[in-house]
């Protein structure tokens, strides 16, 4: 027979895988999973209804980190496996021990949301404890909490709940005034609304009570309508500003020259592996071929302004070649940019100062006949794969992880020009793969000026189910956030030509071989509140949580303090009661 304590911890784990697999179903970003985004925290919210201390919230939101990666990033292990040639085993271990770190937003929340709950229950003024202010306090302060731990631990693949709302044209739109935590907020608060009707609607038996002050108030339909109204305020305020802006962004589009990229995913990667088994001239030969080729297919559309290859698609230094090989194929790459007339980027390495970048080359035709080229280098490298931090960087540690990359990371964010056929400069914002998901390097470069955003990428060691579709979002949200269009071309898949709403005008799939064309419509008007006031949200989340702490902190000390000087009173009135002498 199953103890009491026992049935409640299954039933705590349960509820918390039901949250989890919400989510995984969310991450294939389609429609009819959308839903799921507004009420998948909820049988995790209830579970955390239940603990009665600090160390089962802890534990909780422990547990909900652990479900949520093994459930969204079970394909982690895999991944670090292909990449090093390591133990799978050891990769899972690593994954299930750095799930806390991984989603700490998590344990904060759930730590923070019981500290709320908690001095809602104990105080003793009404107002406080009476549902209305402490329902929304523990709300608010949640949702703070969750977004600016996002914010304060910035996560290995920048992943949050608001990115669930990409399937939704209009609601996605909304990320150009806090980005995609202010989505994330939104859904928080969302899905405490939803819980808050449940328990009315439904209430669970194993709910803590409310306080006795508020159980006439707070049942029945007046306990509903504050909660439902907030959920119908927030799914009808997305909706409505997701159809101004877009209404706006039409306008602004026809003030603006049309400019016609053709992209190339040649659907070839790990090319030291080529380089083994071909050779390393054979190799680049056959990477070179294969894009030339993709390259003129494109090009026979006409009217072609750029040409835009993947990241590292050159595998060798642009410009300062290492052998006389090197050199022959830096000149071929020339030939061709000077006999089509048009400009190409492409990645590839560059060297400076006896160091070495991950490179975005900027390639142009000359009126000599020659070519010009200029170069952006990579910011944020991929950590232990691309970087080593200095703490760990030394000849044992690389004897031991001898993949360990020895590329420096750029400058930051940079805008280069491209001079098309017909004369035009055209102002581009470049980034490498990594470089996609932190929203500052893209609304720095728009802020100098950029018009268009390519976006060059390596996602072949992420071909897994539905992750390239979730790496190509997470771009996307680049250039809702600046409203500038997209041209991303990566090794596999998925590339594509993105508008500043969001929208892909094509795609090229994973594993397919093929070139895609496609105008867009550089912006150099276009205003957000993301690019007046940067990636704000974050930080403001956490001043306001902070504040809210440290608020219910007080108002708990003020508390005791009343309660004491209550029964301090009780007890000297019943010493020397009224009236005696």
């Amino acid at each position: 027979m199953i103890s009491p304590v026992s049935r409640a911890r299954l039933g705590a784990v349960a509820a918390v895988s039901a949250s989890a697999l919400a989510f995984r179903l969310c991450a294939r970003i389609d429609w009819p999973w959308l839903v799921l985004d507004w009420v998948g925290l909820v049988p995790w919210l209830a579970v955390l209804d239940r603990t009665k201390s600090l160390r089962e919230a802890l534990a909780s939101g422990l547990l909900m980190s652990l479900a949520f990666v093994l459930l969204l990033f079970g394909w982690f292990p895999s991944a670090i496996q292909n990449y090093s040639g390591g133990s799978w085993v050891l990769a899972l271990l690593l994954l299930v021990l750095l799930a806390p770190l991984l989603e700490p937003q998590f344990v904060t929340f759930a730590v923070a949301r019981h500290l709320a709950q908690k001095r809602a229950q104990t105080t003793d003024n009404r107002a406080q404890s009476g549902s209305r202010g402490g329902f929304w306090r523990t709300a608010l302060l949640g949702a703070c909490v969750y977004v600016g731990t996002e914010w304060a631990i910035p996560k290995l693949f920048a992943d949050t709940l608001g990115h669930g709302l990409y399937p939704s044209a209009l609601m996605r739109q909304a990320a150009d005034i806090a980005g995609a935590h202010g989505l994330t907020f939104v859904l928080i608060v969302a899905n405490e609304c939803v819980l808050a009707m449940m328990r009315v609607a439904s209430p669970l038996s194993h709910s803590p009570p409310l306080p006795e002050a508020a159980t006439g108030e707070r049942t029945g339909l007046r306990a509903v309508v504050a909660p439902m109204g907030c959920v119908i305020a927030l799914v009808v305020g997305l909706l409505v500003y997701g159809t101004v802006r877009i209404q706006q962004l039409r306008g602004d589009g026809r003030r603006a020259d049309v400019v016609t990229a053709g992209v190339v995913q040649a659907d070839m990667s790990q090319y030291g592996r080529l380089a083994t088994e071909l050779g390393t001239f054979e190799a680049v030969r056959r990477i070179l071929d294969a894009h030339f080729a993709l390259s003129a297919e494109a090009l026979d559309h006409g009217g072609i302004d750029v040409l835009v290859w993947p990241e590292t698609v050159y595998p060798t230094t642009f410009g300062a070649p290492k052998s006389e090989d090197g050199a022959a194929f830096d000149r071929e790459i020339g030939a061709f940019v000077t006999g089509a007339g048009v400009p190409l980027v492409f990645g590839a390495y560059d060297v400076e100062g006896g160091d070495e970048y991950n490179a975005a080359v900027f390639l142009e035709p000359a009126a000599d006949g020659r070519v010009t080229f200029d170069a952006y280098h990579k910011a944020s490298l991929f950590p232990l794969t691309e970087r080593v931090p200095s703490l760990l960087d030394s000849s044992l540690v690389r004897h031991w992880l001898p993949w360990l990359g020895t590329w420096k990371p750029g400058h930051g964010a940079r805008v280069l020009s491209l001079t098309l056929r017909d004369g035009r400069r055209l102002r581009i914002a470049p980034l490498i793969c990594y470089d996609a998901i932190d929203p500052s390097h893209a609304i720095q470069a728009v802020r100098d000026g950029a018009e268009l955003i390519v976006t060059l990428s390596n996602d072949s060691w992420f071909a897994y189910e539905g992750v390239p579709r979730l790496i190509l979002v997470l771009s996307a949200f680049r250039s809702i956030e600046t409203r500038r269009p997209q041209v991303r071309a990566t090794t596999t898949g998925v590339s594509a030509i993105i508008t500043p709403t969001g929208e892909f005008l094509g795609t090229i799939g994973v594993h397919e071989r093929a070139a895609l064309v496609a105008a867009v419509t550089p912006q150099r008007r276009a205003w957000t509140l993301m690019l007046a006031w940067g990636d704000w949200f974050g930080p403001t989340a956490l001043a306001c949580a902070v504040g809210l702490l440290a608020a219910t902190r007080a108002s708990r000390n003020n508390s005791s303090r009343r309660k004491c000087m209550t029964e301090r009173e009780s007890m000297r009135k019943e010493q020397w009661p009224w009236g005696r002498s």
